[in-house]
């Protein structure tokens, strides 16, 4: 064998050494990188779909609370305010800060490539639950201030609500109620009236029936609902919970959720409270008369409607679009008088189909008329809806006298109920509700 093949065979056996060698070693850091990767999964296993359920109810609970809160901040203080920015600026901070957590391991080991590698960092868990935990004591400080804050009688109050109606009784006959600030203004526009505020005297005896009043002005869904209660030988008296308005003030249903207005009780002539909404403001107006009612049942609504006025006097509240608004405050007083005869229903909360739910409990006669033919509730609404009955109507009174207005206001009361069927009041309780369930088969 010659000497060139013997340094041939002995360079390819260690070339062949060294590459096993190297492969060995590859094979090894293999091993070794997928022990890493177990022992890492291990330690820091894949969250569950339950555990994803929660962070995921955690995050939305984060951001609800605080738009809850930012928006209290904000309807309080305004736009322009340096407190509200600064709360803003906070409150964001705080839950940005949360939401880097998420990416905290690449946070920490771009910390610890340069020269703060050899301090000891705060792990993710201790970080999330500090930043937890100065947000929780943030809102709950937040959360004191806003049930901390306070109606008030004294601002600077639109014309409209600018008054408190309240009453006195007659001492030797409890039945007459001499009402003090009973508005009758006399409207021109949308915002321009004559200011008129009356005492009115009347008698609990003569009432007669009630009339629900609902004026959309924001779409089939929201609606404002009046009550007016009628006498036998007197106009129709309105009552309208409202918000009270300041000078230059506009109603927000989303501000309404932020304690921004207090609540007022205006008792009114239809000739003002109805003709403002029916014919300067244009909003579609219809009137229900109520059926299956005894007179001492309208008049414990009455009673609510004054124990309401002296309440308000008495202390100042805040409205609320949801849980104290104009519909489901009358909804809680009615609900006293007639008790079970008016369900729990979530039309309550929807004013604009109020009528709905009163035609399904019984509460709008099916059959009104003599020819004893059921009623849809199209008709109801083709029947009741006043504005081409008001439309045209002279609502200026050029006499100052009081006559003159009144006279007014009973024309007005009568037009607005025209091909309307009035109905009278139930003689007793058995004959109000078999009536009322009757109603409710037949509307059904």
């Amino acid at each position: 064998m010659s000497l060139r093949s013997v340094f041939s065979r002995l360079l390819s056996s260690r070339s062949r050494s060294r590459l096993s060698d190297k492969r060995g070693l590859e094979s090894r850091g293999l091993e070794s990188l997928d022990l890493k990767h177990k022992t890492l999964e291990r330690k820091h296993p894949k969250p569950t779909w339950h555990q994803r359920l929660v962070t995921f109810l955690i995050a939305v609970t984060l951001l609800l609370s605080a738009l809850w809160l930012l928006l209290a901040i904000w309807y309080q203080y305004g736009v322009s305010s340096v407190l509200s920015w600064l709360a803003t600026i906070a409150i964001v901070g705080i839950l940005a800060a949360l939401l880097s957590t998420r990416y905290w391991d690449t946070v920490t080991r771009i910390l610890q490539s340069d020269s703060l590698s050899n301090k000891k960092s705060i792990s993710k868990n201790t970080a999330t639950k500090l930043l937890i935990g100065v947000y929780g004591a943030v809102w709950l400080v937040g959360l004191g201030w806003f049930f901390s804050i306070e109606p008030k009688q004294d601002r600077e109050w639109m014309a409209e609500v600018d008054q408190r109606v309240s009453y006195e009784r007659d001492a030797t006959n409890p039945d007459l109620i001499t009402l003090t600030n009973v508005r009758n203004f006399d409207w021109q526009t949308e915002e321009d009236a004559t200011e008129h505020w009356d005492t009115r005297t009347i008698d609990l005896s003569k009432l007669s029936g009630v009339d629900v009043t609902n004026s959309y002005w924001m779409g089939p869904l929201i609606a404002h609902t009046l009550v007016s209660f009628r006498f036998e030988d007197d106009r129709p008296l309105a009552f309208s919970f409202e918000i009270r308005k300041e000078d230059g003030e506009s109603f927000s249903a989303l501000a309404g959720f932020f304690r921004r207005y207090e609540l007022s009780l205006i008792a009114a002539e239809e000739r003002d409270i109805i003709y403002t909404r029916s014919n300067a403001r244009g909003e579609q107006v219809y009137l229900f008369p109520i059926s299956n009612l005894q007179q001492h049942e309208v008049r414990s609504l009455f009673e609510s409607y004054l124990t309401a006025a002296d309440d308000l006097n008495a202390k100042p509240a805040w409205y609320n679009t949801l849980i104290s608004n104009c519909t489901n405050i009358i909804f809680y007083m009615a609900r006293i008088v007639s008790g079970d005869r008016l369900p729990w229903d979530y039309r309550i909360w929807v004013s604009g189909w109020l009528p709905n739910y009163l035609y399904d409990v019984g509460m709008l006669d099916a059959a009104p008329e003599k020819d004893n033919q059921p009623w849809s509730m199209n008709t109801w609404y083709e029947r009741t809806h006043i504005n081409p009955k008001a439309k045209g109507f002279d609502n200026q009174v050029n006499s100052q006298s009081d006559i003159d207005r009144d006279k007014n206001s009973r024309k007005f009361s009568q037009q607005i109920r025209q091909d309307i069927p009035i109905p009278a009041l139930a003689n007793s309780q058995a004959s109000a509700e078999a009536k009322a369930k009757y109603t409710a088969q037949a509307s059904d």
